[in-house]
């Protein structure tokens, strides 16, 4: 099989989450562990980093694997999904994996692929901890797929697990409530392995509390080790003053990814690697801190994050896609609308998604274009525009993204805002 042949068959005859969502869901760990067993435990011959969470864990993996990047470490880097190339679900210091390492990979495990009845995720995860061991990383940063206990990923045993936090999403495989979420998310938490969880909620500390103590796992909540004193932000950077809360320790760090929301990333990371350096044989200088985090967007190739693709009129997009992740981005499109009097949303969502929950979350005095991404799992537009309406959002219907984007440069001027989301696929075809 050539490259494209090898990505048919891993979309296709595999079937992917992001090609048809939660049908491709193999919950359970047997299968990998079996096939990771017959390529010598890959992931067991360098140091781990473990990161859960229902949002802000790419932006957080991304900001952690360029400290450590900075602090001389060879990085491995696996998170998902991606936007426009499947190599970027796994990187060594910046670089994606090549075109024929997937080929050959896949051509040399066919057999035991089919054999197994592995997942695409389930592949891929094992691709990534196969290819950073060739590689010769000294630590990989891996991203969950879905959940945390029976994750692919979680045959891991990390020097950290991270949760960033919890929201409603998935609640059809997760659990409906926050707290049975949390549990699933939990599931990462290994005996004696110190855990940070990001932000607090009421309603699933004690689950993971609870999970720390039956693992003997020392428990830190970010918010309790890192104190935001300050955040400016200009077209390019973010600025933010924080307070090491053990020894009132100040930091002044600038961050190349925009978006208030970073904010928390920026005290999950923090506590994470200050974790790191204080308990695993990972040394990070207050140097590498700084610099990893000023350039972890151009280090680790992040995008998709209230990214701007243009001005006069400006132009962003964020890949934001459920409630609790949408919640942050709308109370970004409230700044653009004051700033800008009129914001037009270039919109498109997954057939699955809930819209009851997201829609009354959007701006009503915000003009929308109603779009469909090129995927099989994209709500039709006319069926988003239909269900908009209920809602009190109008607008227009362009069922192509990019004709929908023109489209919506056609109808502002050059003192007005355009904003592109609503789910990873939409942000794919504009990026």
């Amino acid at each position: 099989m050539n490259y494209s042949q090898t990505l048919d068959f891993l979309f296709n005859q595999l079937t992917s989450f992001q090609q048809v969502g939660s049908a491709a869901y193999k919950p359970g760990l047997e299968r990998i562990s079996e096939f990771c067993r017959e390529l010598g435990n890959p992931q067991c011959r360098y140091h781990t980093i473990h990161i859960a969470g229902t949002n802000g864990k790419g932006s957080t993996s991304h900001i952690m694997a360029s400290v450590l990047q900075h602090a001389g470490y060879r990085v491995g880097l696996f998170t998902s999904p991606h936007l426009k190339d499947f190599r970027e679900r796994m990187r060594v210091d910046g670089e994606m994996i090549s075109e024929q390492e997937v080929v050959d990979f896949v051509a040399s495990h066919f057999e035991k692929i089919k054999m197994l009845g592995l997942s695409f995720f389930e592949i891929t995860a094992a691709m990534a901890f196969d290819y950073f061991a060739r590689r010769g990383v000294a630590v990989a940063v891996i991203e969950t797929g879905l959940g945390g206990r029976l994750d692919a990923t979680n045959i891991i045993t990390p020097l950290v697990s991270v949760v960033t936090n919890i929201g409603l999403d998935h609640t059809d495989l997760l659990g409906s409530t926050l707290g049975a979420i949390a549990a699933e998310k939990a599931g990462v938490i290994k005996r004696d392995v110190p855990v940070v969880v990001g932000e607090r909620g009421v309603e699933y500390d004690d689950v993971f509390l609870a999970k720390a103590n039956q693992e003997e796992a020392p428990l830190y909540f970010a918010q309790q080790c890192f104190t935001m004193l300050d955040r400016t932000a200009d077209s390019s950077k973010q600025y933010f003053k924080l307070r090491r809360e053990s020894d009132g320790a100040e930091f002044d760090l600038s961050l190349d990814l925009l978006g208030e929301y970073q904010s928390n990333n920026v005290i999950t990371a923090s506590a994470a690697l200050d974790v790191l350096n204080r308990l695993s044989p990972l040394t990070i200088s207050r140097e590498a801190y700084l610099e990893g985090f000023e350039s972890a967007a151009a280090t680790t190739c992040l995008v998709g994050r209230w990214q701007e693709l243009g001005r006069n009129p400006l132009v962003v997009c964020d890949t934001g896609h459920n409630a609790h992740g949408l919640r942050y981005v709308v109370s970004q499109l409230e700044e653009l609308i004051k700033k800008h009097g009129k914001v037009v949303c270039v919109l498109g969502f997954a057939r699955e998604k809930n819209l009851d929950e997201v829609l009354p979350l959007l701006p009503s005095n915000a003009h929308y274009v109603f779009t469909q991404a090129s995927s099989p799992r994209a709500l039709p537009a006319e069926e988003l525009a239909r269900q908009a309406e209920v809602k009190g959002l109008r607008g227009d219907v362009v069922g192509d993204v990019a004709q929908a984007l023109e489209y919506a440069k056609r109808i502002v001027s050059e003192e007005d805002a355009i904003f592109v989301g609503g789910s990873n696929f939409v942000v794919a075809e504009i990026l």
